[in-house]
């Protein structure tokens, strides 16, 4: 299966939200979007991942993940350095859920590569910060209804 995963941050640190979307081939297995309240841009794009994972270990062992957060990338893979201690504790569990998965690969993508997931992460901070939604977690079925 594939994984599509974004954070958005408006103010850095500001209003977050996060977007994930499971595929199997085409198929949509799984989208969601939730607003975080205020996180920095690496906090949400964390933050999406670990949704991602822990939904993505419910439908599958094999695993590959793409983000447009190089840092993100870079430092699951080792080849960037953690330096912010939230960021140390946000890694450490992506890392305790990459054991869940028999294959796991993660790989940079563009952003025009990742639209699905950053149009879901920004519709979490409108809804919420427009006042149009007054709950913090945006279920399936509205990701759906959203048509992203």
């Amino acid at each position: 299966m594939t994984l599509y995963t974004d954070g958005a941050s408006r103010g850095n640190p500001g209003p977050a939200g996060i977007g994930v979307i499971l595929l199997d081939n085409d198929n949509v297995v799984y989208q969601g979007c939730e607003y975080l309240g205020e996180k920095t841009n690496n906090e949400a794009e964390y933050l999406a991942l670990i949704y991602g994972l822990e939904e993505a270990s419910k439908h599958t062992k094999k695993l590959k993940v793409f983000s447009d957060s190089l840092l993100l990338v870079s430092q699951i893979k080792g080849d960037f350095k953690i330096k912010k201690d939230n960021l140390k504790t946000l890694h450490a569990r992506v890392k305790e859920l990459t054991k869940l998965f028999d294959y796991f690969t993660i790989s940079h993508t563009y952003r025009e590569n990742n639209k699905k997931a950053d149009k879901m992460a920004n519709t979490a901070i409108d809804e919420f910060t427009d006042g149009k939604r007054q709950i913090k977690t945006f279920d399936f079925l509205y990701c759906q209804d959203k048509l992203f």
